[in-house]
């Protein structure tokens, strides 16, 4: 799927409701998997399975589920589908004032207020975290309308003190609503999924945008707050890892099939990406999966 510009997703609570729960299995599974935004808040746990998360600029790959805050307005991919082999997927979406204007500005709230502005850049938790607090959301499924909005509340809380979270994006993260910004964006990265096998030159992206070398460097360096080469290089490793969980294929097909030509450049650049050498990668997913 190539990414388009993002699309705006309309979110409307159910009646009587503030907020929106939803929560996904085999056979009614999440289908919006497009590229898009939403003014809301999204905080997503997926139960199980293997995937890919595409948040703002921010591409990674995830092993036995995920546990994610999307903050308002930052565009994302769905983050599973038919081939993500997730037991469950739970969404709850929400308003920065959900509970009214002012109900964060209590002392009381700040660490969630903290929470909800560090959002912005979304937020991957791990670790305990993302297990207790995944069946956490899982629970509220069986909740009264009030029961639930207290076990949200508590979630909120637990997120907003645990040190188990990475943020996605740099501080200063650019690529909300503006337009022209989102089609430039979306643009490079379309060109980056369909030809990360190959050698993509500064001076052949710099001329798929209409800007000179430099101008388009400080660009893609402020949107992003990553080199061009350093971005493709992510791509390339990230679908790295996706193939060496998933394809009985040598270290060395994976190389070359992520657009990597050198196998020496591609394991030191990996390990260095990840923390692992590539066989040793493999064996600690499959030793997980198993």
């Amino acid at each position: 799927m190539l990414l388009q510009k993002p699309t705006l997703e309309t979110i409307i609570p159910n009646f009587g409701n503030s907020f929106t729960y939803q929560k996904f299995d085999k056979e009614n599974r999440n289908d919006n998997t497009v590229w898009h935004y939403h003014p809301e808040l999204e905080l997503v746990y997926v139960n199980g399975g293997t995937g890919r998360r595409l948040v703002g600029s921010n591409l990674s790959y995830y092993t036995w589920g995920t546990l994610i805050l999307v903050g308002s307005n930052l565009p994302h991919c769905g983050f599973t589908d038919h081939q993500t082999a997730n037991k469950f997927e739970t969404v709850i979406q929400m308003k920065g004032n959900f509970l009214g204007d002012d109900f964060f500005d209590i002392p009381e709230m700040a660490p969630i207020k903290k929470l909800l502005q560090v959002s912005k850049r979304g937020i991957v938790f791990s670790g305990a975290t993302k297990t207790e607090v995944g069946a956490l959301m899982e629970e509220m499924e069986q909740k009264t309308d009030f029961e639930r909005l207290v076990s949200f509340l508590s979630i909120l809380n637990r997120l907003a003190i645990t040190k188990e979270f990475r943020i996605l994006n740099a501080d200063g993260f650019a690529l909300l609503s503006n337009v022209q910004d989102n089609d430039r964006i979306n643009l490079i990265f379309n060109h980056v999924k369909t030809h990360f096998k190959e050698d993509i030159t500064l001076e052949e992206i710099a001329a798929l945008t209409h800007m000179t070398v430099p101008s388009f460097c400080r660009y893609f360096k402020k949107i992003t707050n990553k080199t061009f080469t350093q971005f493709v290089n992510e791509y390339r490793l990230v679908h790295a890892s996706k193939l060496l969980s998933e394809q009985a294929m040598s270290i060395t097909e994976v190389c070359f099939e992520s657009g990597f030509n050198n196998f020496s450049h591609f394991n030191k650049r990996f390990k260095a990406f990840t923390g692992e050498t590539p066989s040793a990668y493999r064996k600690q997913i499959k030793t997980i999966l198993d």
